[in-house]
């Protein structure tokens, strides 16, 4: 019974989010007839065209690839930090008092300022990197703050009879507890992260990426290509974010799985 309720959620939240992206679709073609337009706005079946001409071409996985890599390098770099951070936030008050103006700043500083700061403190091919970082460390560990503190004291009571806090207790008590919050928090950070990648490959020129490939799209007047490259990353952040679910199943923001 169970499963024949979660097969027709499934089919219905299908449903849905195919009716969005008709909906989508259809914004697009209503402005470019208020707009007169189609050189912005061109039509559906002409970006459509374009996506599958670019799916169809070999630079295109190439740009894809180096845009995948500068990803993986954001998400482990501030999985890593935000953990720990989210941890020690999590475990102590004065370290959560002591880093909350750092996380408000982070999550409030308009992004093109940061990148600035950035491009101008360190090399331009590391900014996709660092700036992105940045930006996506907070919602990780906020994430994991708020999962260690809706883990039950009397769990905690149970491991500190037999020891403080250490490693052993980390990876077999508080990350299993956790979970739940580290796969949503992963999630947002992959949609929040693709999105940052891209703007700083676009912002400091990227070679062969997708943000240089807007910009050239952009350049040239090929908005067609432009949309044909956001539906790209669409793809891009649907797949990636569906990989918690294929390899450690189904889990709520609540930790329970």
């Amino acid at each position: 019974m169970i499963s024949i309720m979660k097969r027709n959620k499934a089919i219905r939240e299908t449903i849905l989010f195919c009716s969005g992206i008709i909906l989508l679709g259809c914004l697009i073609q209503a402005a470019g007839w208020m707009r007169n337009d189609r050189l912005v706005f061109p039509d559906v079946i002409e970006i459509l065209r374009a996506f599958f001409r670019l799916l169809g071409e070999g630079q295109t996985y190439l740009k894809i690839g180096v845009t995948l890599r500068h990803l993986l390098e954001v998400m482990v770099v501030s999985g890593l930090i935000g953990i720990a951070v989210g941890l020690a936030e999590g475990l102590s008050d004065a370290v959560r008092t002591l880093l909350k103006p750092a996380m408000i700043l982070l999550r409030s500083i308009p992004m093109i300022i940061m990148v600035v700061i950035v491009m101008v403190l360190t090399r331009y091919d590391r900014v996709p990197l660092i700036a992105s970082s940045l930006f996506v460390i907070p919602i990780i560990s906020e994430a994991v703050s708020e999962g260690c503190r809706s883990i039950e004291p009397e769990l905690i009571d149970v491991y500190r009879l037999n020891s403080g806090f250490n490693l052993q207790v980390l990876t077999h008590v508080h990350l299993p507890l956790i979970a739940g919050y580290l796969r949503q928090a992963y999630a947002n950070a992959v949609g929040m992260g693709l999105k940052l990648v891209v703007t700083t490959e676009y912002l400091v020129q990227t070679k062969n990426s997708l943000g240089k490939a807007v910009y050239s799209s952009s350049y040239f007047n090929e908005y067609q290509d432009i949309y044909a490259y956001a539906l790209i990353m669409i793809v891009l952040v649907l797949l990636v974010g569906a990989l918690p679910a294929l390899f450690g199943g189904e889990g709520s923001a609540a930790g329970q799985d």
